[in-house]
């Protein structure tokens, strides 16, 4: 739905479509030992890039429902709230599945402990902003995932890189991550974020983010060195960032939340939603089949 705005601001306002539900589902994935050490592409560079994403996960969502939660009580807009809550339990599912990949990966001597305890001091110093300003980092993160997310949704080929024991995960995750990608946003805008504060913090949030996961990453390298290798280490980069790279395509989808009036569901893909919405449901453990009332409070 698109009105304009009657306020000084003229402002262009889009909201989720109808049809999009915001709802938090419990998965309960496991990982157990059929699951390969490179499961992305077979790729020992490409596995562990992924990896330390992962990493990033159950403290990067609590930081982001910790900064939308913080706004909660100045959201007039009831749709809105809906909204919100139902942000927050998705994001709370996010961090569980998230656990359970990570448990795996530390399982095969990865540094995953003293990875999250770098994360935590990275997100300490972030705190220590303002706020809005925190709302403005989240809105930025949650523009790189819902980017992502439609990525592995919108290409065969990014899905079939990933073997069919993690493909579950990260497909659903996509899925949540569409849903909600607006959520942050609207919050943002109803409690009066600029457009500098935005655009600056996408700025720096993809330059952190960078780092951070290209620290990860080599970590992850560094500790399973016996295994690397300068071809397969090329391969993994060409994939990432040459031609129709899954992440060097990305770049005109990041450019364009510098448009003043930029909302993550111009792009409305929310039939990619309905149409994995069915198959990732098969993969629902039966103990949970019936909804996990489970939330970051």
């Amino acid at each position: 739905m698109i009105r304009t705005d009657t306020a000084s601001t003229r402002r262009t306002i889009v909201r989720k479509p109808g049809n999009v539900d915001i709802k938090p589902q419990r998965m309960g994935f496991e990982f157990g030992p059929s699951v390969p050490r490179y499961w992305l592409r077979q790729s020992y560079t490409l596995s562990h890039t992924m990896n330390a994403l992962s990493v990033l996960f159950p403290q990067g969502e609590q930081f982001f429902v910790d900064s939308v939660r913080h706004f909660r009580d100045r959201i007039t807009d009831e749709a809105l709230k809906r909204e919100v809550r139902g942000f927050i339990g998705q994001e709370a599912m996010h961090s569980l599945e998230h656990d359970a990949m990570n448990q795996h990966v530390k399982d095969q001597q990865m540094p995953i402990a003293e990875l999250e305890a770098n994360l935590e001091i990275i997100l300490g110093l972030a705190k220590k902003l303002p706020k809005r300003h925190q709302l403005a980092i989240t809105c930025g993160l949650e523009h790189l995932t819902a980017m992502m997310a439609d990525m592995l949704l919108a290409r065969d080929d990014v899905r079939e890189d990933m073997d069919e024991s993690m493909r579950p995960l990260w497909v659903w995750h996509a899925i949540e991550e569409t849903e909600h990608k607006g959520v942050a946003f609207d919050v943002f805008q109803e409690v009066g974020g600029t457009y500098a504060e935005r655009t600056f913090y996408l700025a720096f949030s993809t330059a952190m983010l960078g780092l951070v996961a290209s620290y990860f990453t080599g970590r992850m390298m560094l500790n399973d060195w016996r295994n690397f290798s300068l071809q397969d280490g090329a391969r993994g980069l060409w994939r990432m960032w040459g031609k129709n790279g899954s992440f060097s395509s990305l770049i005109p989808t990041w450019l364009d939340y510098f448009r003043p009036d930029f909302h993550p569901w111009q792009h409305d893909n929310s039939e990619l939603i309905a149409h994995f919405k069915k198959q990732i449901n098969a993969y629902i453990a039966p103990q949970y089949r019936q909804g996990n009332r489970k939330t970051l409070q």
